[in-house]
């Protein structure tokens, strides 16, 4: 799974996104004040699927110091959802 920075036309938001397996992820990042999302600092990570319509659903231990961190953060998740699928 590679992310890749969004281009966004706010000057200084940070986010990063991949898919995989039918999940989309996305990482962000937070602060408590400046441009892009508010929130305590930090690298915040989310996951989807991809072919339904709902809302994000925050990945655990987010937001995180690095944004390493909340890349390995999502690469755990998609491997457990990826088991899960394999169970059915």
């Amino acid at each position: 799974m590679e992310f890749t920075r969004l281009i966004n036309p706010v000057e200084d938001m940070e986010i990063w996104t991949p898919s995989s397996d039918g999940f989309s992820f996305a990482i962000s990042y937070e602060s408590r004040s400046g441009p892009g999302f508010h929130g305590p600092p930090g690298y915040v990570a989310s996951w989807r699927p991809i072919h339904q319509n709902r809302g994000a659903i925050r990945v655990g231990g987010s937001p995180f110091k690095t944004l390493t961190d909340a890349e390995e953060a999502c690469r755990a998740m998609l491997g457990y959802l990826t088991s899960l699928l394999s169970e059915e």
